[in-house]
């Protein structure tokens, strides 16, 4: 089948599509990205989906006009990158926006619930393409006892796992993820969560500080000094410290985290540079701490490691310089997924088009030792033409 993969990410910085072609093959899958292309969200949008992730509180009229909106613009994602590379596409997986994810259990209503929300009306985007649409597709994970998160591991399986090298695939988007695949191993072996902020927090204080969507390739952060103790109080966070299954989004590095780490910053007499080469550190420090505590000791000493990159942040050349000097004196290779054939923006949209592949074939797609989950569980909901 030839599938779109649709992907809009916490960042809320744009849609990336992706043209997968999946064969099967006798022991897994085969994918060849036939296509990719990113479209930036119409700066009034945008404004609408980052109002509606960080709001104290929002009205119901303002959610369901930004969940169709938000199906308009998917929809013509994807029907301009049909445009622009033409192929007879079979199925959509859509990921949707995030506005809340709240993995962990917490009581509600005399009830304690986990819950999730993506939003991104999924019958406008079958009824534009003339193609069945899978969405929705994290609530099937948390209803067997799972965080709905990470999802990508299974793409991260069928396309890098190696029977020699031990793979990380550490994702860097408005939040960090990350997949251990320890060599010639099956899936159950798989370890993956959320590492904490991705681009996020210095995405946040570059608009703030430079009126400018994110920095760059770093080159903001390259200008400015670290305030290492900055760094070492924000990772005293909670967070950092639990163990895996874990997840995370704007709920817990969003406005409310920004403000503080930028009063911090002020306190330490940061310049404007200073406060986005410390976010730039924090990110890969996190990073580095997750790989350290939680990923080395699950590897026999000795065993190669490939740290591989994907994401907005692999295109940051100060992070990942950062990344470099944490990461390969404790002996990782550090890459990206394009030396492998995978560009690092369209990792997470081919992600969702394996997933939808799978829905469509009534296969589960949930990874239980990366989510938490009881039991495998088949993702996501078919809106059909």
């Amino acid at each position: 089948m030839t599938v779109a993969g649709v992907m809009s990410g916490t960042s809320a910085d744009g849609i990336d599509v992706a043209l997968v072609r999946i064969r099967p093959q006798k022991e897994r899958l085969a994918l060849s990205l036939r296509a990719h292309q990113a479209f930036p969200l119409p700066k009034s949008l945008r404004e609408a989906v980052l109002a509606a992730m960080d709001a104290k509180s929002t009205s119901t009229a303002e959610l369901a006009r930004l969940n169709w909106r938000l199906g308009i613009a998917y929809a013509e994602a994807v029907r301009k990158t049909l445009a622009d590379h033409p192929c007879r596409l079979e199925l959509i997986g859509c990921h949707g926006q995030t506005i809340y994810h709240q993995g962990t259990p917490a009581l509600y209503a005399g009830k304690k619930i986990a819950c999730t929300w993506q939003i991104g009306e999924p019958a406008l985007i079958a009824a534009e393409m003339r193609v069945p649409v899978v969405s929705n597709f994290r609530p099937a994970d948390m209803a067997a006892g799972g965080q709905g998160a990470p999802l990508v591991p299974l793409l991260d399986y069928v396309q890098f796992a190696d029977a020699k090298r031990a793979r990380v695939l550490q994702n860097i988007g408005g939040i960090g993820n990350l997949t251990l695949i320890p060599p010639a191993s099956g899936m159950d072996a798989l370890l993956a969560f959320d590492t904490g902020p991705g681009n996020m927090v210095m995405d946040a204080l570059t608009e703030q500080l430079f009126g400018k969507p994110y920095d760059r390739a770093g080159k903001i952060a390259a200008r400015g000094r670290v305030l290492q103790s900055v760094v070492e109080s924000a990772l005293r966070d909670p967070y950092f410290q639990a163990a895996p299954p874990k997840s995370a989004g704007r709920e817990e590095y969003g406005v409310s985290f920004v403000k503080a780490f930028e009063r911090a910053c002020r306190k330490a007499g940061a310049s404007a540079e200073d406060m986005v080469a410390t976010a730039t550190a924090l990110t890969s420090e996190s990073i580095a701490l997750a790989f350290t505590r939680f990923v080395r000791p699950r590897l026999q000493r000795g065993t190669p490691v490939d740290y591989i990159v994907s994401g907005g942040g692999a295109k940051n050349a100060t992070l990942m310089k950062l990344l470099r000097e944490r990461l390969e004196p404790v002996g990782c290779t550090l890459l990206d997924t394009s030396a492998l054939g995978l560009p690092v923006e369209a990792k997470e949209a081919a992600a969702f088009a394996l997933l939808a592949y799978h829905t469509w074939h009534g296969r589960p797609a949930n990874v239980p030792s990366a989510t938490g989950a009881a039991h495998p569980a088949i993702l996501g909901q078919i809106t059909y033409v």
